[in-house]
């Protein structure tokens, strides 16, 4: 039997590594990677959070040495987490604007042993509270957003104070990013840019983090300050509110199952749109290749692929550093 076959035949584009390669539209670089880390207090610990293999909390010294391997792999920038012991704890999260935080004197070990590696602090507060959640309770037990302004204006000013490049807030707290920019300007920091966790559910992927940082709340959810997964409208009335307020760059959290939403935010703002592979998305495709359901290195990249792919400019992942030696 004979086929009047079409003259477009586009696999004639697909039948060569050279070609396939040549007409390739996304690409991964080192410098589209953030790597994580998290921070202990101590010396010389190296030590593997059960619930994300691959992964480990780092006191100074040893963050110093995944810095240099950053470096090494051209990956641009690192974001920090600090990781408290439960007594250094209080009901404001106090610790996290310490002059002699932990937050703050990594920042300023790694910009005077790798001035130019970007450094990124996470702010919120629910890894400093004794009850998790991102910052002061009324009592209701219910977020008061004012007082956590507050709080979080002095949480940035020491970030800044300590070398940080950047400010990231989390907390989604309404009016954080001028909150932010305001003490920044008003204390001489206009250089310091923020990026916005702009839009962020309140997410079932986030457990591992939780377990990672120390920080799941005592009680209740977030779902009060965090977006429904449910709603897309809703992310483009927080993307506007975030930029109108000042932010330099905003993100899209989590990542994998938010695709649209990057795409979303890529289509309607012309600043740097970046998207975090969280704890839940990393570890279960390390669960599935440890199963032997998945190929690890083939999902994770086409995962990345998939991020890049919908607009992301940046990707918050993980798996940053292996990342780079597989595009090798």
């Amino acid at each position: 039997m004979s086929f009047c076959r079409s003259r477009h035949q586009p696999r004639r584009l697909r039948r060569q590594v050279a070609m396939r390669a040549l007409l390739r539209e996304t690409h991964l670089r080192p410098s589209d990677f953030l790597l994580p880390i998290f921070l202990v207090e101590g010396d010389d610990i190296r030590s593997e959070i059960s619930s994300m293999p691959g992964v480990y909390r780092h006191s100074i010294d040893s963050a110093l040495r995944l810095c240099s391997d950053a470096v090494a792999r051209g990956i641009p920038g690192v974001l920090l987490f600090g990781v408290l012991e439960a007594h250094t704890k209080d009901a404001v999260g106090s610790a996290s604007w310490a002059s002699e935080g932990l937050v703050q004197r990594a920042s300023r070990a790694i910009k005077e042993r790798f001035p130019e590696l970007l450094v990124i602090a996470d702010a919120c507060f629910c890894e400093y509270t004794d009850h998790g959640h991102c910052g002061v309770l009324d009592a209701h037990g219910d977020r008061d957003d004012n007082a956590t302004l507050e709080n979080l204006q002095q949480q940035a000013l020491s970030y800044a104070e300590a070398g940080v490049d950047i400010i990231a807030p989390s907390g989604m707290v309404d009016g954080m990013v001028m909150a932010i920019r305001e003490a920044l300007d008003a204390a001489r920091h206009e250089n310091i840019a923020i990026l916005s966790y702009a839009i962020k559910y309140a997410s079932a992927f986030y457990g591992p983090f939780r377990d990672a940082a120390d920080s799941a709340p005592s009680f209740g959810d977030r779902r009060a300050y965090q977006m429904d997964p449910a709603n897309r409208r809703e992310a483009f009335r927080e993307l506007a509110l975030d930029l109108e307020e000042g932010a330099d760059m905003v993100m899209v959290k989590p990542a994998m199952a938010y695709l649209d939403l990057i795409r979303d935010v890529r289509e309607r703002c012309n600043f740097p749109v970046f998207a975090y592979q969280v704890s839940g998305e990393y570890s279960m495709l390390r669960a599935a290749a440890q199963a032997g359901y998945l190929d690890l290195r083939n999902s994770v990249v086409e995962s990345l692929l998939a991020i890049k792919r919908a607009g992301a400019d940046g990707i918050i992942t993980y798996s940053a550093l292996e990342v780079c030696d597989w595009l090798q």
